[in-house]
């Protein structure tokens, strides 16, 4: 059980460090000077209790209660992010709606591919 529980609690670490935070840190990069060392520590400490409330989330309303809490995360960091410039708010926004969109499409995507219902 304690192997299995490392395991995969291993692999979802890495599902946090995603495709999507290197966009969001490209974002940043782009349109301020801030230390990124800095930035990733401090919202790596802020983030845990968000994390933590996204997951009582899924376990309350399911996936669709989770994105919901997500995509508003995501348009709180938009806003936030506006402060460094109105376009780097805008592109947070595309990519919570490019997530949005993927989670919804990826198991129907799946289930033709291995043929499930």
């Amino acid at each position: 059980m304690k192997e299995k529980l490392l395991y995969i609690s291993t692999a979802f670490s890495f599902f946090i460090i995603c495709p999507r935070m290197a966009g969001m840190l490209h974002v940043i990069c782009a349109n301020s000077d801030l230390p990124l060392y800095r930035i990733a520590l401090l919202g790596s400490l802020i983030a845990l209790p968000l994390i933590l409330l996204m997951v009582w989330m899924f376990s309350k309303f399911k996936l669709t209660g989770a994105l919901i809490y997500c995509i508003g995360t995501d348009l709180v960091a938009a806003y936030l992010l506006s402060d460094i410039g109105y376009k780097a708010g805008l592109e947070t926004a595309i990519i919570a709606l490019f997530v949005f969109v993927s989670v919804k499409i990826a198991p129907k995507i799946s289930n033709l591919v291995f043929k499930t219902k």
